[in-house]
């Protein structure tokens, strides 16, 4: 071990820690000596473990300050336009041995043993440097507060019992709030035995969710500005999940035309304006109308909001991001943005129209099975697939208006009962790229598109589960 500090002392390890901020490994170590650092050979947590703390990367189930109980983590930053620092991504913690942690309690469980207490160091990724010239801009201890840990080992027990009924292969980071359940491996091969199945399972690791990740880094650098939170103390927590928690609070305006449940509350929302999902939503919660909710973004939940006609069917698909041509073709399904969403977990708010007046129905929390998940794979996989091979356009169509219309070959509603995709844009001429050019037009951009969700999958699927 390194000689500048005292591995027994945690303390002494904090401070040795906090001299790297603002600096990059090449300021603090000489970097002559370190064959490595000449081809940026290994990871930026790789450096710090070996070269400036002194110990080399190990894989075992303690902390890597055993004697202080503090585990190391580096996690990279990214700027984003207005010049703040976000997480580039989730924190990786352990992985999950899918044959042991079925025989372990949240307590004592390898999981908290080895990351009750870290020292996270975050570092601003950049593109054009080696790991050695990243700057360190965050270095502090962390501890998880009270509210969190609730609901960090309610998500632990949550991973823990889908593996016990057999469906490891199945886990989805849309299972849980806080700690999610990552694939983690070289590739999509990379998979490990289950205990109750015989179905191989795809290697994962417990992970923060990057929405929690942003709010360990508001926290250290003291901007927590414009967050509500909606739990006050842990005792909210000790008869109720969060997300029953949250249930509960909606479940008081079930029934209730809207315009009265905005008049009551004495606020000003427009039902028709781009920002009412979020309002409104804030609304029933008991939050400031203008103020992010702090576990909605730990989670990163998505929120919807559905209007419903009298029959139950939603009066629009649901539209997803749209995609860039040049993109999806480069994409593998695991590490694709449509994959990404779809494992998220939603809360759908259900309005309905009863007459001219619209009424708020319920708030459901959703997060995609894993046969669903494979079905919204064949139509990205056929997507991809269409874009690839420049078959796109299939025709051209005059309708009844004399307006030509292009017919295309995406995946459509007659296609698959869950998802399609169409254009999704502010006209035709407004467009993206294409990685090639489409056989049938000639077209070298074409339209931005989407995936959208089935407005029948959302009523039968969703509104009536």
């Amino acid at each position: 071990m390194s000689t500048n500090y005292n591995q027994s002392n945690k303390q002494s390890i904090l401070d040795y820690a906090s001299k790297l901020v603002d600096k990059s490994l090449k300021d603090v170590l000489d970097i002559n000596s370190i064959d490595n650092f000449y081809g940026g050979k290994g990871s930026f947590g790789q450096f710090v473990e070996e070269y400036y703390f002194g110990y080399k990367i190990n894989s075992v189930s303690e902390p890597d300050f055993k004697e202080v109980g503090l585990e190391l983590k580096c996690s990279p930053l990214k700027e984003i336009k207005n010049g703040d620092i976000r997480a580039k991504e989730r924190l990786v913690l352990n992985i999950i041995n899918y044959m042991n942690v079925v025989q372990e309690d949240f307590e004592s469980s390898s999981f908290w043993n080895k990351n009750a207490n870290l020292l996270l160091i975050f570092y601003l990724y950049e593109k054009e440097k080696l790991p050695f010239e990243y700057i360190i801009k965050l270095v502090n201890e962390w501890k998880f507060d009270n509210q969190d840990l609730e609901i960090i080992k309610n998500d632990w027990y949550t991973i823990v019992n889908k593996i016990k009924e057999g469906k490891a292969h199945e886990l989805s980071e849309g299972d849980t709030f806080y700690l999610g359940a990552c694939t983690k491996g070289a590739n999509a091969n990379s998979v490990r035995e289950q205990p109750f199945s015989t179905i191989p399972a795809k290697q994962r690791a417990f992970s923060f969710k990057t929405g929690y990740v942003n709010h360990i880094i508001a926290s250290i650098a003291g901007n927590k500005k414009g967050f509500g939170k909606l739990l006050h103390n842990t005792k909210e927590l000790e008869e109720q999940t969060l997300e029953n928690y949250i249930l509960n609070k909606f479940d008081k305006y079930k029934n209730q035309a809207v315009s009265n449940i905005i008049n009551s509350l004495g606020i000003v929302i427009n039902t028709n304006s781009k920002g009412f999902t979020a309002s409104f939503t804030n609304a029933l919660l008991g939050i400031e109308l203008d103020q992010k909710i702090e576990e909605f973004e730990k989670a990163e939940l998505i929120v919807k909001t559905v209007r419903l006609k009298e029959n139950n069917l939603p009066k629009e698909d649901i539209s997803f991001p749209t995609f860039k041509y040049t993109d999806i073709v480069n994409e593998v399904w695991d590490d694709s943005d449509f994959k990404d969403i779809l494992e998220h977990k939603f809360l759908f708010i259900f309005l309905k129209y009863k007459g001219d007046e619209l009424y708020f129905e319920k708030a459901q929390f959703w997060n995609m099975n894993y046969e669903h998940r494979l079905e919204a794979k064949r139509v990205w996989e056929n997507t991809k697939e269409i874009i690839a091979n420049g078959e796109i356009v299939k025709g051209f169509k005059t309708n009844k208006n004399g307006e030509i219309r292009r017919e295309t070959n995406f995946p459509s509603k007659k296609d698959s009962v869950i998802a399609h995709v169409r254009p999704h844009a502010q006209n035709a001429d407004d467009t993206y790229p294409l990685p090639i050019p489409d056989q049938y037009s000639g077209y070298t951009e074409y339209t931005k598109h989407c995936f959208w969700l089935n407005a029948s999958y959302v009523r039968d699927e969703i509104y009536f589960k």
